[in-house]
């Protein structure tokens, strides 16, 4: 069984086989955290990943972040979220019982990661954590350019999502997705016939979606525009149609209503 997957198959049998063979190849990143989740240990893997972070991010050298709260090694807005991760018990309240996996983009270097954390248990009860992530930032974003490597362009553009469903991490195809919602921690993505769960912003979502096809119309709505069926106005407001199976109504702000419009070529 592969960790990963396409949400559609694909068609393109050479294009499966170099995929199934990068998986093949995926050396995850590995973080030792002690009861009060402090970095204990790294692997070589972490240590390229999230040794960076540490150094252009807090200042610390490399051989310095022993011992520093992990949380402080990610970036300032996603602390509450990987913070959530670390906390979270599961309704049983089993004290090493494990959260499932969370998507999450690293500022610095600039990487998407699908991070994991296990309770670690001894003979005297939970001790601390051991977190795994697999960098997935060469599958789901697009090549950085050779003028853009080592400047402070913006981060690279989003081809596919990847979320977690029924024990495997699938990478959702932009092209098949309608519109994604906001709500606290979570973000929905809604395609044509399905909805998924991912931990992803829309904030962090936006910075990194084509905006020649994809707005923000509301702070809790981005669409894809191609998918835009309907405008409907009502009193003072506006909203979307969109061509999903439930032909959802989404509001849009007064705030974009103009450049909506602009976009649609109507006055």
């Amino acid at each position: 069984m592969t960790p990963f997957e396409h949400a559609t198959p694909t068609t393109d049998a050479r294009r499966g086989e170099t995929f199934q063979h990068r998986l093949e190849q995926f050396n995850p990143g590995v973080v030792w955290l002690d009861a009060q989740g402090r970095v204990s240990a790294f692997n070589d893997v972490a240590l390229q990943v999230l040794g960076p972070a540490g150094e252009q991010s807090l200042g610390v050298a490399q051989d310095k972040l022993f011992g520093i709260d992990v949380v402080q090694l990610h970036p300032e807005k996603s602390r509450d979220k990987l913070r959530f991760l670390l906390q979270s018990r599961d309704a049983g309240g089993c004290p090493v019982k494990s959260p499932p996996p969370v998507a999450m983009m690293i500022n610095i270097p600039d990487r998407i990661l699908m991070i994991k954390v296990s309770r670690m248990l001894d003979m005297h009860g939970a001790c601390g954590t051991c977190m795994i992530f697999y960098d997935v930032t060469d599958l789901t974003t697009e090549p950085l350019s050779e003028t853009r490597v080592g400047t402070d362009a913006a981060p690279r553009r989003l081809l596919k999502i990847p979320v977690y469903r029924k024990n495997r991490v699938i990478l959702i195809d932009l092209k098949d997705i309608i519109r994604f919602q906001g709500d606290g921690h979570y973000t929905t993505i809604v395609t044509k016939d399905d909805r998924f769960l991912s931990n992803l912003s829309l904030a962090d979502l936006e910075l990194r979606l084509d905006n020649s096809i994809f707005l923000r119309v509301h702070r809790s709505h981005i669409v894809s525009l191609p998918y835009a069926i309907e405008l409907l106005k009502a009193d003072e407001s506006m909203n979307l149609v969109m061509g999903d199976a439930d032909r959802s109504v989404v509001p849009v702000s007064r705030a974009r209503v103009a450049q909506l419009k602009e976009r649609f070529g109507v006055s």
